[in-house]
């Protein structure tokens, strides 16, 4: 008789006094040998004729990418620093004067992209591991790994995060390749990720049709799927998305209306952008003394239907939280006639009186910012502030600089630098054009010299300097060489600032080197 495992399997689990398998004889310590050996023959019976399954769909053969492969050498820096990018520089300590690789990998990968290079095809699973395990890298990384990267992601759930990201490698203005049914089919079948992929890059290149396809089920979704899709719409956004966003403003999710409400105020010329402006400048008028300001008394039905929100945070009060709301959805060119013809920078230096200034200018930086007019931003930053003035300004500068002119920037923090170090600079060099300019970046240089000289410990400027590393033009590797020698400390500085100051420098030199080979890499047939 046959014993099947089932037998056998169930036999062990009750005992053989209980259940004794189908041909397993004797007393008890013989049967439970005799199902031992049954097992074990069991076990080599299921080996040895294991049937084979019904094989599977072959997948798609991966798409070409058309694009350069990698120059050999810049091929091999991409594998070290792939296989480095979990070594000991991201495990924090003392670096030493040896360059962090992990830092150099997101650099390599952007001038990767910008040289228009494709990934080699053995690196790709070792390429999305790293995007995976770091957002940051996301971007170069996919668009460097292309459509075979993507192809990849299909075919292997942790690296499902490229899939929402579209085809990175696709060729600008593209819409991925998809034809009219075929992105349908797409929209309609697809998972969550796929169909947010999809409307994304349709976004970039036919915006119009990418509304349409959203607009064909859009009652249908889901809240959370609404808010991620209606998101989308930042990419491409135009006056023809007016009437789908007017209509979103009705929507059931409080979520959904609010971004409806940021996505119309971010467009000057639409009925939501008019409204707030009528409502804002029944709230700001000039007066003899300034400018006047009476906040709402009250949030209204059709106020809370533009998107303001009727409660403030915990500490601020409802009429100056209102009229912020009011203010920085208003189109920022409503204003000049308002007050008379004035320019920005004349309305920035009209007084305020009542303590409303700050609320006032808080709200106009925040519409500069959403409405990216450098104009009102250069008015409302002014030249950088005197070394006896207060450094803090209202709003945000480092967002107010992001919308300057890359040169114009760079001379606004290199000139902010001078007067004031490098103590309140962080989050505005973050925002400057990379490699840093010629000024800026003997500015930052000059800094850390000084605060070496001053004999602090360079880590209270750790933050700098890993920008430093990202930042400066390589170019000026020898100019920080100079400054690695070892000097006597000062005599009311740090014990040993010096000694370790020197080693920052020489980690700051070997890394801007370093830069220096991996872009000569990339470009073996330029010269320097």
């Amino acid at each position: 008789m046959d014993v099947t495992w089932d037998d056998l399997v169930g036999s062990a689990l009750l005992g053989t006094e209980r259940r004794r398998p189908p041909g397993v004889v004797g007393d008890a310590e013989e049967a439970a040998a005799g199902l031992l050996d049954a097992a074990a023959a069991g076990v080599v019976r299921r080996r040895a004729g294991l049937r084979p399954g019904i094989a599977g769909q072959r997948p798609k053969p991966a798409p070409a990418d058309r694009r350069p492969p990698l120059p050999e050498a810049a091929r091999r820096r991409l594998a070290m620093l792939l296989a480095d990018r979990t070594g000991d520089g991201a495990r924090g300590g003392r670096r030493g004067a040896a360059p962090n690789l992990t830092e150099l990998l997101p650099q390599w990968l952007g001038a990767a992209r910008a040289e228009g290079y494709a990934a080699p095809p053995e690196l790709l699973p070792a390429l999305l591991d790293a995007a995976r395990a770091r957002t940051d890298l996301r971007p170069d990384a996919l668009a460097l790994a292309g459509p075979r990267g993507l192809w990849l992601a299909g075919l292997n759930p942790d690296w499902k995060f490229a899939l929402r990201a579209g085809p990175a490698g696709a060729a600008p203005g593209t819409a991925g390749g998809e034809d009219p049914e075929t992105a349908r089919r797409l929209w309609e079948e697809g998972l969550f990720a796929e169909r947010v992929a999809l409307l994304t890059r349709m976004r970039l290149a036919e915006p119009a049709a990418a509304l349409e396809l959203l607009d064909s089920t859009w009652r249908g979704e889901r809240a959370e799927d609404r808010l991620m899709f209606l998101d989308s719409l930042r990419t491409g956004l135009g006056p023809a998305d007016e009437p789908f966003l007017e209509e979103a403003l009705s929507d059931r999710s409080r979520n959904v209306r609010a971004t409806a409400a940021e996505l119309l105020s971010a467009l000057p010329g639409s009925a939501l952008a008019g409204r707030m402006a009528a409502r804002a400048r029944a709230c700001v008028r000039l007066g003899p003394d300034g400018i006047t300001v009476e906040a709402p008394h009250a949030c209204d039905a059709e106020m809370e239907r533009d998107g303001v929100a009727r409660k403030p945070p915990s500490g601020r009060g409802e009429r100056a939280w209102w009229l912020g709301q009011l203010v920085d959805a208003a189109p920022l060119s409503a204003w000049p006639e308002h007050f008379g013809g004035r320019s920005p920078e004349q309305i920035i230096a009209l007084p305020v009186p009542d303590d409303w200034q700050a609320d006032l200018h808080a709200a106009w930086c925040r519409a500069a910012v959403r409405q990216r007019d450098p104009q009102w931003a250069r008015a409302l930053l002014g030249p950088p502030p005197a070394a006896s003035a207060p450094v803090a300004a209202v709003g945000d500068p480092a967002k107010l600089l992001a919308i300057l002119p890359v040169d114009e920037r760079a001379e606004w923090v290199a000139e902010f630098i001078g007067t004031h170090g490098l103590s309140e600079a962080f989050q505005m060099l973050g925002v400057c054009a990379v490699p840093w300019a010629g000024r800026l970046g003997r500015a930052v240089i000059d800094a850390l010299d000084m605060a070496r000289d001053v004999g602090s410990y360079p880590w209270s400027f750790s933050g700098v300097m890993g920008l430093a590393e990202r930042c400066l033009d390589p170019a000026v590797a020898e100019q920080v060489a100079l400054l690695s020698a070892t000097a006597e400390d000062a005599p009311d500085g740090a014990p040993g600032a010096t000694a370790y100051w020197s080693e920052a420098f020489q980690r700051l030199t070997s890394t801007l080197r370093l830069r220096r080979l991996m872009l000569a890499e990339l470009r073996p047939g330029s010269p320097g």
